[in-house]
């Protein structure tokens, strides 16, 4: 025991020697608290790079005699031989410790905690216990839930997954990641891939079969999972998410005049294909794929990832949040190569199928192309919708239904001895012709819902547009203090972009509904619209530990933000109601 001592009496004195080399304990271990529940502290430590703390040596307690702390729930640490004290377990980069609180009154309760840790620098410094403070409020019990309650899908999802893999295994990271990417590949962003890749597979004609359909598929899902593995790690280090960086209308517009272009090769305009001396050459090293085409279809697997990727829904937020705090890059790309495979795992399935499903020879090959063509210019709308007016877009998808509804011989008399199929067709078609010609009419009448075309012939548009929620701009993080500060009562923040397509979704669906808008009455409503991505943008997000719209951030009517509530993603009107209970 002496000598441990005097190894750590001797390894902080000698630090002197070098302070610019070691970081002052204050900065290098950095706690701050926050409130799970009414009865739920949760403390969480930074830890700098290069440095760790002992899982034996935390200590906390509470001032004042208003609660006292129970026993406090600490994860488990990694295993290190260490100088000065043996055989231990440190924690590295963060550490999240609970504590039970025990009160002696209800309602809201402010609270002060002296927290005590020490720690070390691998460099060879280990630094004397030391003890912080914190401070934060604690709900009334009676009107929040408990901390598993909350835990349990509500509030920020993203946060939740982050903390979630905080502590866990490198296998049960990548299980986790291979398993959110299942759940992403039901998602809208990723239906557009399927015509894609089926278009790529349908323009193989007669040479398509299981296996090309496969090596296509997964060449496919392979150029997708490296772009994410390679551009998702680069987002979470540097705190930016790619859509902020990519969607805006001129990025935008390129990607969606690529998809024309390859629709215009689906009508038979002409052929898309490498030169010949470079097919040759290409075929000699893919034979299995000839022409050079794996190349291409790999190179449009990378592309798709970047425009059609999951924008922002919080798994992969949380995911990006997670590698951001880890700062791993190998596991980091590792986890997001996998979690792309779990969105690819379908897209490989339908592509084995397609080789062999779709027709091989016949007239009805070249109506199954037109019919990816069509897809194909429908990805290319649904991609611009954001940065188009709204007017623009019902026009555009009015004419994507009319058009092919004539060559589906909407407008045609069927022959006294059609065949099935003739007449399935058929009625297609003058659904494809009702839906275009009710858009149609819709947007030159007013109308600027493509889900509700013809509100605007019975003054529903104008009635919509007095339900607009009134929300103030906030620019930059000093602006938005002064708002809280001035308000005096409840603020709800929301993040808003306008290429974000669940923003207004959000504006859409929720804002407009008559509860949500009774409950928001007595908030003071701020919106930062982050679509330029200025550095007071970025100041703003990083705040708030975003990487990207939509975002909602409340504060309480004394300033003090709201961590446990707080949503990533859209949320449906019942849902977010439940959302402002919470905060009520």
């Amino acid at each position: 025991m002496t000598m441990r001592l005097f190894l750590l009496v001797f390894a902080f004195l000698a630090s002197f020697a070098h302070a610019e080399e070691f970081l002052d304990p204050l900065v290098a271990f950095k706690p701050t608290a926050r409130a799970l529940d009414g009865q739920t502290v949760e403390v969480v430590y930074t830890i700098a790079k290069d440095y760790y703390l002992y899982r034996d040596k935390f200590r906390f307690a509470a001032e004042g005699e208003a609660a006292t702390l129970g026993t406090p729930v600490l994860p488990k640490g990694k295993e290190k031989d260490d100088d000065t004290f043996g055989k231990v377990e440190v924690y590295y980069k963060t550490v999240a410790i609970r504590l039970p609180v025990e009160r002696i009154s209800s309602g809201e309760l402010p609270l002060r905690l002296a927290v005590t840790s020490q720690g070390c620098a691998e460099a060879g410094v280990c630094y004397p216990p030391q003890t912080q403070s914190v401070s934060l409020t604690l709900p009334d019990p009676a009107t929040t839930p408990s901390a598993s309650l909350a835990d349990d899908g509500a509030g920020d999802e993203s946060g939740l997954i982050a903390a979630t893999l905080k502590d866990a295994g490198f296998w049960a990271i990548l299980a986790f990641f291979f398993l959110a990417g299942l759940g992403l590949s039901l998602t809208p962003c990723v239906f557009p891939m399927i015509p894609i890749l089926s278009g790529i597979i349908a323009g193989q004609g007669h040479k398509a079969s299981h296996a090309r359909g496969f090596a296509l598929s997964l060449t496919y899902v392979l150029g997708m999972a490296l772009t994410y593995a390679a551009v998702g790690v680069a987002a979470g280090l540097s705190g930016t998410l790619l859509s902020a960086a990519l969607q805006n209308a001129w990025v935008l517009s390129a990607f969606a005049l690529i998809f024309v272009i390859l629709s215009l090769s689906m009508f038979g305009f002409y052929e898309l294909q490498l030169p010949t001396a470079l097919q040759s050459k290409l075929s000699e090293e893919s034979s299995h794929l000839q022409g050079g085409r794996g190349i291409g279809v790999f190179l449009m697997g990378a592309l798709s990832a970047l425009i059609v990727g999951p924008c922002v829904a919080a798994p992969l937020a949380g995911a990006l949040l997670y590698i951001g705090q880890t700062g791993d890059a190998v596991l980091g790309g590792t986890a997001l190569f996998v979690m792309a495979l779990g969105m690819g795992a379908p897209l490989i399935a339908v592509g084995t199928a397609g080789g062999s499903l779709l027709p091989k020879t016949g007239p009805w090959m070249e109506g199954v192309k037109k019919g990816f063509g069509v897809l194909l210019l429908a990805t290319a709308l649904w991609l611009i919708s954001p940065v188009l007016a709204e007017v623009v877009v019902m026009l555009g998808w009015a004419a994507l239904l009319i058009i092919p509804a004539i060559f589906l011989h909407a407008l045609d008399p069927l022959p006294p001895q059609a065949k099935g199929w003739q007449r399935f067709w058929k009625g297609i078609g003058i659904v494809m012709l009702l839906t275009g010609a009710a858009l149609l009419i819709g947007a030159l009448a007013g109308g600027r819902d493509p889900l509700q075309p013809l509100a605007g012939l019975r003054g529903s548009a104008i009635a919509a547009e007095t339900r607009k929620l009134p929300f103030e701009p906030v620019r930059s993080v000093a602006e938005l203090e002064a708002h809280v500060a001035a308000a005096g009562r409840p603020v709800m923040l929301d993040f808003y972009a306008d290429w974000c397509v669940s923003c207004k979704e959000m504006e859409r669906f929720t804002f407009s509904d008559p509860d949500v808008q009774a409950k928001l009455a007595g908030f003071t409503l701020l919106k930062a619209d982050v679509t330029a991505n200025s550095e007071d943008d970025k100041a703003l997000l990083a705040r708030f530990k975003l990487f990207g719209p939509p975002g909602i951030i409340f504060f309480a009517a004394d300033g003090r933000q709201i961590d446990s509530v707080r949503v990533v993603g859209f949320q449906d009107a019942t849902t977010f109601l439940r959302s402002l209970q919470r905060v009520i």
